[in-house]
Parts: structure tokens; sequence; C-alpha cells
């Protein structure tokens, strides 16, 4: 990770923001397990960091999408929680997840007979997770196959989970919802009795009867709303501000960026960022940038590493090289500049570059996370430009 100075964005997670989002699923959830997604890196901003911070709330499963994440944080974290495979183990990879303590979830007649195997090899049950389709169409075993499945399927095998994963569940309205969820309940009757999954992050809002034994909240862990359409009642996680390369001012009829897609209508004022698409900043994922609550307009195109800016609007001498616009936070949240793109704010996330500088905040047990006043806007101190305090790496 490059450091504060040298990189040209700081992204600031606070960490303290997820563990009082857990703390509101949970309260929800009523005294039914919550355990953490962390699949890609936590969604970019850093499984062992965020795993830490939700153990401190008793969070004790997680969920990775591939073996090799789950190696890696089980690395992190060492033993003692459970990690569970989403979309199970690549064949041959068996004795990998052996080795390290990791569970799959069998998503597959072929999963399930080679983790059998490998527990015969093994000479003991070895735990897993089993997955029904109950009308995704992804990932889990599908309902001809649950049926067809002979009794002793399972022999050798521990099973901790059966879930399934839902559609729909940010459209509450839709049917598709009740659809999986009695499709479920007759899948996970014809399997051995195990601890039901079902609910995701917004299957949690859904209401009791998605809960079952255990939910798999992730996007609202990191301040994504589980609930489109409505005001968001998750805390927000990330702040993205990028550094000013350079400013400049430009004549009348000067053509910005490439292909001269803008041309100046009157003297104007610009700023160079350094921030693009290299960055994993989509190209049409905000169309400004803010200062100390100033909207300052994106001017022609996104470039791999650069924007541009119009700030006439701030006074003269007021922005300068090194200072640092805001792209995601008080002013614009994630899903905010997610709309802008057409695309949804886990995309925006998960596709946040390594050029950042990562500040974590938040990380111990007496801070308080960043907190939004009435409607989008965070309180003024957030447009202070000291108004988040850096942890030190031990903290989280």
């Amino acid at each position: 990770m490059p450091g504060e100075t040298s990189a040209g964005a700081i992204l600031t997670i606070d960490l303290g923001a997820i563990r009082e989002n857990y703390r509101r699923l949970k309260a929800r959830l009523a005294g039914v397990r919550c355990a953490g997604v962390l699949k890609a890196d936590g969604y970019g901003l850093g499984a062992a960091r965020v795993a830490s911070a939700l153990m401190k709330e008793g969070c004790e499963i997680f969920f990775v999408a591939l073996l090799g994440e789950g190696i890696a944080l089980r690395k992190a974290l060492g033993p003692g929680h459970e990690i569970f495979v989403l979309n199970g183990l690549p064949p041959g990879s068996e004795p990998e997840a052996i080795a390290t303590g990791l569970h799959p979830v069998i998503n597959s007649t072929a999963q399930l007979r080679a983790w059998r195997e490998a527990a015969l090899a093994a000479g003991r049950k070895l735990p897993a997770a089993v997955q029904v389709d109950s009308g995704m169409s992804r990932l889990g075993m599908p309902p001809a196959d649950v049926e067809a499945l002979a009794a002793d399927a399972f022999g050798g095998i521990d099973i901790r989970l059966v879930m399934s994963h839902l559609a729909c569940a940010d459209e509450p309205r839709n049917p598709a919802n009740e659809a999986q969820r009695l499709a479920f309940e007759r899948l996970r009757g014809m399997l051995p009795k195990a601890p039901a999954s079902l609910a995701n992050s917004s299957g949690i809002f859904l209401g009791s009867a998605y809960h079952h034994d255990l939910a798999r909240p992730g996007a609202a862990l990191y301040g994504i709303n589980p609930t489109p359409g409505e005001a968001n009642p998750m805390m927000p996680v990330v702040r993205l501000q990028a550094k000013v390369a350079q400013t400049r001012n430009v004549e009348d009829g000067a053509g910005v960026g490439y292909g001269h897609t803008h041309h100046a209508r009157g003297p104007l004022r610009l700023a160079t960022i350094s921030l693009g698409y290299a960055d994993g900043w989509h190209r049409r994922a905000a169309s400004a940038a803010w200062f100390e609550g100033v909207r300052l307009p994106f001017v022609g195109r996104v470039s791999m590493d650069s924007i541009v800016l119009d700030i006439s609007a701030l006074p003269v001498d007021q922005l300068g090289e090194g200072d640092l616009v805001e792209l995601i936070g008080p002013s614009q949240s994630l899903d905010d500049a997610a709309a802008h793109a057409g695309t949804i704010g886990y995309e925006v996330l998960a596709s946040l570059g390594a050029r950042f500088h990562r500040r974590y905040i938040g990380g111990g047990l007496l801070d308080k996370p960043m907190h939004l006043g009435k409607g989008r806007g965070m309180s003024n101190l957030a447009h202070s430009r000291t108004f988040f305090r850096v942890c030190p790496i031990a903290g989280a």
C-alpha cells in the first residue's frame, strides 16, 4: 500500500461504522446468529481488518468466495473461527482446504462426491455447508439433484449449514422472494437436519420468516443501502478523497481532455486530480467532486490516472496542489456515485484499486464511527480536512 504522502488518493475506512452496522443488523435479527461476508478482500476494504472489527462484536462465522481468499483470511486470523468458501472447492484443492481448516460450500453432486472422498482419505468427518438452488440458477444443487440424493450421500460429512441465496431480496414486493423461501424450506427438508441460512443483507429486512438460524450480510456491513428506494439504515463506511495534482486557468474555447469533448464557455479555472479509471473509478461513476461542500463538476473525459474539475465556484487560491477533494463521503454517498454510472455500490466498492493510501479509523473499542446527520450529509465537522483521525494498525 502506498504511503499517505506518495499516494494520489486516500480511501478512509471506518471500522467503527462497520461494527455499528453489524450491531444494527444483529438487532433486526433478534437473536439469530449473524455472519460476515468478506469476499473480494472484504469488498475491497481489507478482509482481515474487517474481520478483526467484526470479531470485537462477537462475529465468529465468515464467508469468502474463493479458496485462495479463505487461505489468506485463515493465515491472518489464525484458528478458531469458521470460514466458509461460497464457490466451493476447485477439483483437486480439497487437501488445501483441509490443511487450513476451511469449510467448503457444496454446490454440486461433483463437489459432494469429492468432499466425501476427501473425508474417507482423511479418516474423519469433514465439515461443510450444502447450498441448494432455490431459484436463482447460479450456485447450489438443483432441486432434481437434491431429490435424487441417496440416503447415505453425506456419509463422512459434518453438515454445518444448509443454505441458499435470494435473487431479489432488494425488491421486497417481488414474489420471487416468497417463492424462493418456500422452495428452500422444501429442499432443506430432504437433507440431513442442520442449521439453515437464507438471508443476505437485504434479506434481513424481509422479516423473520427469512432469518432462519444464520444471516449472511455483506454489502450492508460496508454501508451500501440494503433497502433501495428507502433511507439507508446503515452507517457510511468509506470516504474517498483525491489529491489535486495541478491547477490552471484556461480561456474561452479551450478544449479539455481526450477528444476535446468539452470546450470552455468563457474563462475557467480547472484542477486536475490524481484519480482515474486505473483506480477503479468508473468513467461515469460520478459527475462531480466536492470541496468543503462546494460541487466541482467534471470537465471532459475521465482518464486513466486523472480527472479535470471546474473549480471556478471556489474563491481564487482556495484549492491548490496537494489539497484533497471528495469523491465519496458526506457530500456524495457511495450509492449516489454508483447511480451516476448506472451500476450499484457493490461494483464501485469492489473496483477501488490498490494505488490508494488506505486510512483505517474507528478500530478501538471506544472509537465512534462516522455518522450521518439528517438526510444524506454528515455533520459539518466531516468537511474539515482533519476530521478523520488515523488509527494505528494495531487498533484495527
